[in-house]
């Protein structure tokens, strides 16, 4: 691999290692430290909605800026420092506060960090997306073993290794190639151009309702873990066998994107999903959830993976950040909010279990309505190249 690429890799291998520490413990550390169910979804929550403002604000900022890089480094440093002030209080007030500090900057972190390489990789004729995107994989089992045994006496340490992580990813993005900002020194674009485009909306529309359930997995399956009786050290270990089971989809991707159409391997990803969340709802042992955590591989690389390369083909240059941005801000704004939100809500009234099983219901809607939709829109589309 050319030396600039590994770059990339490691710096995958890395922000995925933080996102195994924060995304995964931090449930558990309000949880720790006294919070309720509906409390913790506020949390998470709320963070989700100041990226609803962040993330368009980031990427139109990307796009005009003389590089992307510079950006990319700026939210890297800030969201180090932020998440510093966590362990500053236990005042549920001040950590909304917080919170909306972090994800103001961590948020576009994602998808900028896709839009640079997705670019870098084009400019050079070649490299696989997937395969870089397997270091974040790796990283994440990795990180998730390591801190899932470091949890179980010092779950506090999980802000001090996240800021010590972005560090490395700061070190190792000042060694990406400069990614200009297109609107820069070229003519001006609204990013109102996306919504004119239907395909990329349906697209959008079918990861965003696929989203939100993992919106409401990401908020509460650590404590559903615990509640059935598994502990820190386990949940670092069903982390890993979801991380493990991108590997297959990273490796053939490439294949796959070749000969399955998009639409088919978006609601092939819900299916997946429908089918884990309802094993969710009707396992009773923590134990016998690790075989099902296998599912994530179908479900979350699948969506995140192809949605970054529909925007990059389908998205002019002069919007690429932003149109990575804005599937961010559905997938880790308006989606995690309602996941978070509304599932730390509906859980008290309801129950963890009956809200897997609602999620699962959730997804098989979706499947039906957007297979249609799809179906009719691929009818039009044939119908015009006809005419």
């Amino acid at each position: 691999m050319p030396v600039k690429l590994v770059y990339f890799l490691f710096f995958y291998v890395f922000f995925y290692m933080g996102n195994a520490v924060y995304g995964t413990f931090i449930p558990l550390y309000f949880q720790h430290v006294g919070f309720t169910q509906s409390q913790i979804g506020t949390l998470l929550g709320l963070g989700p909605l100041i990226a609803i403002l962040a993330q368009p604000l980031w990427g139109l900022y990307s796009d005009r800026a003389k590089t992307k890089n510079s950006v990319l480094l700026l939210l890297l440093a800030c969201t180090g420092l932020s998440v510093l002030l966590y362990p500053l209080t236990n005042q549920f007030v001040l950590l909304l506060v917080f919170i909306c500090i972090f994800t103001f900057f961590q948020s576009s972190i994602f998808a900028l960090s896709d839009a640079v390489t997705l670019e870098a990789l084009d400019k050079r004729g070649r490299g696989n997306f997937s395969l870089i995107r397997l270091g974040g994989t790796v990283g994440f089992a990795i990180m998730s073993i390591v801190f899932g045994v470091i949890a179980e006496k010092r779950i506090d340490l999980l802000f001090a290794v996240y800021a010590a992580i972005l560090a490395v990813c700061f070190l190792l993005a000042l060694r990406f190639p400069a990614i200009e900002g297109h609107q820069a020194s070229s003519r001006k674009m609204s990013v109102w151009v996306l919504f004119k485009n239907r395909r990329l909306m349906l697209y959008i529309g079918a990861n965003f309702v696929f989203q939100v359930t993992l919106g409401y997995y990401y908020a509460f399956f650590p404590l559903y873990f615990k509640e059935l009786g598994g502990d820190s050290a386990w949940l670092g270990w069903s982390m890993v066998i979801s991380s493990i089971s991108e590997v297959p989809f990273l490796l053939l991707s490439s294949r796959i994107f070749k000969r399955v159409q998009t639409w088919h391997i978006l609601l092939g990803a819900g299916a997946a999903a429908a089918l884990r969340w309802y094993l969710f709802s009707a396992i009773h042992s923590a134990a016998w959830l690790l075989p099902a955590q296998a599912l994530h591989g179908l479900i979350f690389i699948v969506l995140s993976v192809t949605m970054a390369n529909v925007i990059n083909k389908e998205v002019p240059n002069e919007l690429k950040a932003s149109g990575q941005t804005l599937n961010g801000l559905l997938t880790l704004g308006v989606a995690r909010i309602i996941g978070s939100l509304a599932g730390g809500v509906a859980s008290e009234a309801f129950g963890m279990r009956s809200m897997f099983l609602y999620n699962s219901i959730l997804a098989l809607v979706c499947i039906l309505v957007f297979g249609i939709v799809f179906q009719l829109q691929q009818g039009k589309d044939a119908a015009i190249l006809r005419g």
